[in-house]
């Protein structure tokens, strides 16, 4: 099944389109969602919106990361796809505050489904020696829909109407999920599903051979939930006119220097491309919280997309580096969890501290950065490798 010579296979080309239409479906919505809440009257409560997103999302991995072990990886994207499609059709009908918050809670499915399975599916594609190169690619086309996203769904609020985002959040959904059809699985053992399935014991919840990856990246993840929550207000704030350029930015950047983090960490080794990377994403957030223009801001997002596109696909194939191969899907729903644990902590920080008070945001940045420092302090004197590969070390 793997082809040693390339990654570049046409599952592999699938699975990352797939992707890219999954991560500009819910991510369009994302700059337009804090003033939506806004005009409901729910201004006090702009930190759920990522924080219930990444709750069912962190909630719905031990599931997920079950399913894609026995039913396969396949029909495991397929759920988060199809709920994705679902939601865009029920922003528009759900339109009170407890509505768009319940709806944010069963959103969330989507990102605690698809990644998980996806992950595991690309580890399952190629060799473990190319398991940074392949990360690395597969996050450039996930990290373009990201990029494309919020300026697409800036663009179309200002334009039309943000129910009409909605529905275009819908087809992209639909889109990913056409591709998935014609995709096979990588499971060698598929099982028909049965609700014994969805039983989650504690052996399921936790792989306690990612324990590394899981402090370092719910510690690095914290600045995200905090981006997600106020950058909006902040870009608005400090001039800049369409409110998803600070993602566009980020992402592109990132997608730059995913094309060679990942292959340099599969040469070099994975511990010192992370510390590397926490050390940028350190300084973008400190950077983030001393701008006052939005050219500084925006160069501060360039900076914030070179540490996050180094960190992402090292700390992805770290998990694989330490994972069972017969439990790779528990091993990386283990490390969305802290994932999404690590961006829920950041939503609730900076709504809790950001409510209409633009004074307040640099003090969420510098609690950002200082919160990333104990992830490089944690790698620096607490992390002892242990007999894995050399790749981890």
């Amino acid at each position: 099944m793997k082809n040693k010579d390339t990654i570049y296979t046409l599952q592999f080309g699938l699975v990352c389109l797939s992707s890219f239409l999954f991560s500009a479906s819910f991510n369009m919505l994302i700059p337009e969602l804090p003033a939506y809440l806004s005009n409901m009257g729910g201004a006090a409560y702009k930190g759920l919106i990522i924080a219930l997103f990444t709750l069912t999302a962190g909630g719905s991995r031990p599931f997920s990361g079950k399913l894609t072990d026995t039913i396969g990886r396949v029909p495991v994207m397929a759920v988060g796809s199809i709920v994705c499609f679902v939601c865009g059709f029920l922003y528009p009908v759900l339109t009170t505050v407890a509505g768009f918050l319940l709806l944010r809670l069963v959103h969330g499915f989507s990102t605690g489904f698809k990644p998980t399975a996806t992950a595991a599916y690309v580890a399952d594609l190629v060799p473990a020696t190319k398991w940074g190169e392949a990360m690395g690619i597969h996050g450039v086309c996930f990290s373009t829909g990201l990029a494309i996203g919020p300026a697409i769904g800036s663009a179309i609020t200002a334009h039309y109407s943000i129910n009409i985002l909605f529905y275009c959040s819908s087809l992209f959904a639909l889109l990913s999920i056409v591709i998935l059809a014609n995709m096979k699985d990588t499971l060698p053992d598929k099982q028909r599903f049965r609700l014994a399935h969805l039983r989650i014991g504690k052996n399921d919840i936790f792989d306690k051979r990612v324990i590394p990856s899981v402090v370092v990246i719910f510690l690095s993840y914290v600045s995200y939930g905090a981006i997600l929550t106020v950058i909006a207000d902040w870009s608005l704030h400090l001039g800049t006119a369409n409110k998803g350029l600070f993602f566009m930015v980020f992402t592109l950047t990132s997608l730059l220097i995913r094309f060679v983090a990942g292959k340099v960490s599969d040469r070099h080794g994975r511990v010192p491309i992370l510390k590397i990377s926490l050390s940028l994403l350190a300084i973008s957030t400190f950077m983030i919280a001393l701008a006052n223009t939005s050219w500084l801001l925006m160069f501060a997002s360039g900076v914030y997309g070179i540490a996050t596109g180094m960190l992402s696909p090292t700390a992805t194939a770290w998990t694989a580096d330490l994972s069972d191969p017969a439990q790779r899907g528990k091993a990386m729903a283990t490390m969305y969890i802290a994932l999404e644990a690590g961006i829920g902590l950041g939503a609730l920080l900076a709504g809790s501290l950001f409510i209409e008070d633009f004074a307040m945001i640099p003090v969420v940045f510098y609690w950002c950065t200082a919160i990333t420092l104990l992830s490089l302090i944690y790698l620096q004197f607490l992390y002892k490798p242990g007999r894995q590969k050399s790749a981890v070390a």
